[in-house]
């Protein structure tokens, strides 16, 4: 039982490393996506936001 705390844990640890790498990309997705939702779909509004995405 213990053993699988341990591997939840480090599991935990391992999507949080992925979470901390990946900050940017997801809180401009994110950003993007609710933006949509509010003000409507815009295609250059999308293709700015992606290409920030690679920046």
């Amino acid at each position: 039982m213990l053993a699988s705390q341990v591997q939840d844990v480090v599991k935990f640890l391992d999507m949080t490393q992925k979470i901390i790498k990946y900050k940017k990309p997801i809180i401009i997705t994110t950003s993007l996506v609710v933006l949509q939702l509010l003000f409507g779909f815009d295609a250059k509004f999308t293709i700015i936001n992606i290409i920030w995405l690679f920046v």
